[in-house]
């Protein structure tokens, strides 16, 4: 809690299940025969990429849970994917299936995923698996090694490998490649990497040789089936023994976190610093060293962080920089120029939000020089959709006179889905710091006094009066984010139909219980909703969402519940918002309120005509202007423009035509805002 500007922290937290050992959890229980148990996986998107990526090879993989079985059928089952993986913003979900791909002669898959890995380096890994025979071609621009690669299998030849970079994730890749085609691979280390991949293979039974040098897989080695339950993840209980570091007084225990010393460099680094850190409980599960871990507030000091032990926290950098911003003295950090590979390019997004938060900070080819300060921090960060970005500064912007606003809380979601909610648990209820009204999306901020208020533009209208689109477009025209809150509505109501319980039953309570399953990111033009870590556009559209989403809108509760994700979602950049209440109740005041209305027969024909991709027949519309009027009763407390809105009359109107007049009105007012 926050007491007279002092921050007190107190309370246990169980970060979420450790991201890597979760993707090999499930990528070796695939390739296994047998069943395999898997306790306290990591439900994030990077991990629901693995799985879906791993059923469209073939493998039954169930939904996600906390305790779950994976019947594995071996490799023999494996077949070239319909369709393209998509490996979504996940690294170790493209590199590790590389490698398996690779050994499955035969067969091939086209890996591609969003913006941020697209750009991510993939000849590293290509190199060396093109080196044991297989064919990998980059099918993206000229001269670019990254995303869209198709992978073609081949029987592999053995390769002893120089892993320059230590990277776990290439060593990895050799790993199931070797395994998969039956060949020795033998890849030497300058500098040591993780080491879960061998942990958990020698753990089903392959007959591995690591030493202080690397690894060595001999030929014709076969897995066997072994449950997993998946420690807590080193570099997300990070953020929190950084907060601890950083509060004035208390402690925060973090449970059962795993300890494997190639992981365990920042907390080495916040000792270095001053931080005092106890173990409980260490024991060893799976052949995994884990404990619990009581840290509390120190006098910081700086440190020079480099050198061999930048692979046991390169991960962890951002928060140890953020840390390094409040300690006295000097952090140097060198070595670290794998931060320029990551989700973005770490180096200098780091040094440019710190510098941007007034802290002096200079970029170095291979990592940073920070000087440490106490004043406060204001200002708004750029996390470029990088989750890790967006939790550091988000610790940061929890300390007592920091204002700090996060541009893409949602983004978060990709590691640790309740990381907003966990924060504002470890700060306590009086805190000033930013958190959700309900996880995983916490309203940032507010905007730092000097800084302009984002532009809001609200469009609202009964149903089918064409906001959504509208909206979208408007947003494409002006170069804002798109935000639907009815996508919102519908999440709960896809949430409300998985769970079984039939609708005439739904209580807003009811409802709500499954709300924690619901998040969201920010992509470069819209909100986007996603549940449990996975967008779910077609299935929000679906003919059962779309009957009773009504049911769930008219829900006092709900609605409240929807509109702090809108507020949150919106806070902190310009955006277009649609919905229903938006310019009443959401944003009541937004720069420019627009309220769209159209006669109930077109609002009917332009639904249809959406739905059916055809010109519908005159019944049809009657029939569909019926349920209109029916839903413009239920939805009438909602459908009520605001006082100040502008209506348009869209009846006779293109749609290009009603977009052109809210751009006019939208750079007028744009105008406006500038001149006072």
């Amino acid at each position: 809690m926050s007491t007279l500007g002092r921050l007190v922290v107190r309370g246990a937290i169980r970060a979420p299940g450790d991201k890597s050992i979760s993707h090999r959890a499930l990528i070796l229980a695939a390739m296994c025969e047998g069943e395999t148990r898997i306790c306290g996986l990591l439900p994030s998107a990077d991990v629901h990429a693995t799985a879906a990526a791993l059923r469209a090879l073939g493998v039954s993989i169930p939904a996600l849970d906390a305790d779950f079985v994976v019947r594995g059928r071996g490799l023999a089952v494996l077949h070239s994917p319909e369709s393209a993986l998509d490996c979504a913003n996940s690294g170790t979900t493209t590199r590790l299936l590389a490698g398996l791909l690779a050994g499955l002669d035969g067969r091939n898959a086209r890996f591609e995923g969003d913006a941020s890995l697209s750009r991510r380096p993939m000849r590293r890994v290509a190199e060396p698996l093109m080196a044991m025979g297989a064919r990998i071609d980059f099918e993206g621009a000229s001269g670019h090694d990254g995303l869209p690669m198709r992978v073609h299998g081949a029987a592999l030849r053995p390769i002893r490998f120089v892993n320059t970079h230590a990277s776990a994730q290439v060593k990895g890749a050799l790993l199931l490649a070797g395994l998969a085609s039956g060949v020795e691979v033998v890849v030497a280390e300058p500098r040591r990497s993780r080491d879960h991949s061998e942990r958990m293979l020698m753990a089903r039974g392959v007959a591995l040789q690591c030493d202080a040098q690397g690894v060595t897989l001999p030929a014709g080695q076969r897995l066997v089936a072994a449950d997993v339950t998946v420690p807590s993840d080193p570099s997300s209980a990070t953020f929190f023994a950084a907060l601890a570091a950083m509060a004035d007084a208390g402690a925060l225990r973090l449970e059962q976190v795993c300890l494997n010393p190639t992981r365990t460099g920042a907390f080495d680094v916040f000792r270095r610093m001053g931080v005092r850190i106890e173990v409980e409980d260490a024991r060893e599960v799976g052949g995994e060293p884990i404990g619990t871990l009581i840290v509390s507030p120190a006098a910081l000091q700086g440190t020079h962080i480099g050198g061999v032990e930048i692979p046991r926290c390169i991960d962890e950098l951002p928060m140890i920089a953020c840390v390094a911003a409040r300690a006295a003295g000097e952090t140097v950090i060198t070595g670290a120029q794998e931060l320029r590979v990551k989700e973005s390019d770490r180096i200098r997004a780091v040094v440019e939000n710190l510098r941007g938060l007034g802290v002096a900070v200079e970029e170095l080819p291979d990592g940073m020089r920070i000087q440490g300060g106490t004043g406060p921090m204001v200002g708004h960060v750029a996390t470029q959709g990088d989750h890790r970005l967006a939790m550091a500064f988000g610790i940061l912007g929890a300390l007592p006179g920091n204002t700090i606003t996060i541009d893409d809380p949602g983004c978060v979601a990709v590691s640790y889905p309740g990381f907003w909610r966990d924060l504002a648990n470890a700060v306590g209820p009086s805190s000033h710091a930013a958190r959700a009204p309900s996880p995983p999306a916490p309203p940032p901020s507010a905007p730092p006094p000097s800084a302009r208020a984002p532009l809001v533009i609200s469009i609202d209208g009964p149903a089918a009066s064409g906001k959504s689109s509208t909206a979208q477009w408007v947003a494409d025209e002006l170069d804002v984010r798109h935000v639907d809150s009815g996508a919102f509505y519908r999440a709960l109501t896809f949430v409300a139909l998985e769970s079984g319980m039939a609708p005439d039953a739904w209580t807003p309570e009811r409802v709500l219980t499954s709300a924690h399953r619901i998040g969201w990111r920010l992509t470069a033009r819209s909100v986007l909703p996603m549940v449990d870590g996975l967008p779910q556009d077609e299935a929000l559209r679906g003919s059962a969402v779309t009957r009773h989403v009504s049911r769930v809108a008219a829900m006092g509760p709900v609605r409240a519940w929807v509109n702090g994700q809108v507020r949150a979602a919106g806070a902190a950049v310009d955006v277009v918002v649609d919905g229903r209440d938006i310019g009443t109740a959401v944003f009541p005041n937004a720069q420019l309120k627009i309220f769209l209305i159209a006669d109930t027969w077109e609002r009917a024909r332009r639904r249809l005509v959406q739905r059916l991709g055809r010109r519908p027949t005159d019944v049809e519309i009657a029939e569909e202007a019926e349920a209109l009027v029916a839903r413009d009763a239920q939805d009438a407390t909602q459908s009520a423009p605001a006082r100040d809105a502008i209506t348009i009359d869209t009846t006779t109107v293109t749609q290009a035509e009603q977009v052109e007049r809210i751009v006019a009105l939208a750079r007028a007012t744009r105008e406006r805002l500038r001149a006072t």
